[in-house]
């Protein structure tokens, strides 16, 4: 969670955040959902990291069936 989309996909892309991202060299922004309650935006987190690796991906597949990068994507819909 962030309230800066933008920023902190720039801090993956400028490797400034450790950790898995890091690790694996992973900067592509492929999904991302947008909430106006912090507290929601936690609990759709925490559920969606709950999950199967095969439920992720098909959350992307469903919302960027191409995995393009969508950073920068209309300045993530303002």
């Amino acid at each position: 969670m962030t309230n800066s989309l933008m920023r902190r996909v720039w801090e993956h892309k400028a490797k400034l955040i450790g950790g898995f991202t890091k690790k694996y060299n992973v900067d592509k922004l492929v999904y991302f959902e947008s909430f106006n309650i912090p507290s929601e935006a936690i609990k759709r987190e925490k559920q969606i990291k709950a999950g199967s690796r095969k439920r992720k991906l098909e959350l992307i597949h469903k919302f960027n069936p191409e995995w393009n990068d969508l950073y920068n994507f209309e300045q993530i819909y303002k």
